[in-house]
């Protein structure tokens, strides 16, 4: 009887023992099984962290070229009177071959000869001058540019201003642009002959590009560079001065830029404080 209680005590102990290590087993396949659910589910992140860089990389080029389109109309959309005035611009240019002024910039000179010429050429031609003051947004500022009055294209739309702008194509170059910015800005003219709708215009599409650069490029848009800034110098309060006609006779007796060379430089006229002590030669 102690051997057959015995043997039915062992009998259950190994049968204890068997459904402990199914359970255990099964507990481990069940912690297996589940490391690869969350395989799978890790690989389907990757994935969706894919798919999301990818729409991302699509949403920028959707909008560079939309961007690129939106700036070749503005600039392509033009009138008789921008049209007239920029042509007398180029031809007044390219008249202009030197500037004698040292005193002011020869930025100022070519302005005010530029401005005489429009104004002989029939154009009611003035500089402007655009001065703001610092806000939280934007720092203190002035710009200069030119400006055409119209009264006779339109009466019915009044006094139309046109915007001449020199060096519009700098005013929006950065140094640590993206290749989609650089290559949007080599579209604008160096020289800008346009109204005051059409600066907006531009001013709005150069500057969400602008914006945008700097966020792809995970960078702090500098305050000179935002829209209220740009605004400021073309579309906001400004000085208008009338540059008094130049004497007959003054592009041919300006005086011209000196050139320097290795021949004709004159060290003691351009440096007063190198003294050369005469030496006596013996033959």
């Amino acid at each position: 009887m102690e051997k057959m209680s015995v043997a039915r005590q062992n009998s259950e102990e190994i049968d204890n023992f068997l459904d402990g290590a199914a359970s255990f087993a099964d507990m481990i396949f069940g912690f297996l099984d589940g490391s690869n659910e969350s395989e799978e589910n890790s690989g389907d992140l990757v994935d969706h962290d894919e798919n999301a860089d990818d729409q991302e990389v699509e949403q920028n080029n959707l909008f560079w070229e939309a961007q690129r389109q939106l700036l070749q109309a503005t600039l392509r959309r033009t009138t008789c009177l921008e049209s007239r005035i920029r042509q007398a611009t180029k031809q007044a240019l390219s008249e202009i071959k030197q500037c004698g002024c040292r005193v002011g910039g020869c930025r100022n000179c070519l302005q005010r000869e530029l401005s005489v010429r429009l104004q002989n050429a029939g154009f009611n031609c003035y500089i402007c001058k655009s001065k703001w003051r610092s806000s939280p947004e934007i720092p203190s500022g002035e710009h200069t540019y030119l400006e055409v009055l119209d009264k006779s294209s339109n009466p019915k739309k009044g006094e139309v201003r046109v915007v001449i702008e020199l060096n519009f194509r700098a005013e929006f170059e950065m140094a640590r642009a993206n290749e989609d910015y650089n290559t949007l800005i080599a579209r604008l003219p160096e020289l800008l002959v346009g109204k005051t709708e059409r600066v907006n215009a531009l001013i709005k599409i150069l500057c969400a590009a602008s914006k945008k650069c700097m966020k792809e490029k995970k960078m702090h848009l500098a305050p000179w560079r935002k829209q209220k800034y740009m605004e400021a110098k073309w579309l906001g309060t400004y000085e208008r001065t009338a540059a008094a006609p130049l004497p007959v006779g003054h592009l041919e007796t300006r005086p011209q830029k000196p050139k320097a060379s290795m021949l004709t430089f004159d060290l003691v006229d351009r440096l007063p404080g190198l003294y050369c002590t005469p030496v006596e030669l013996v033959w």
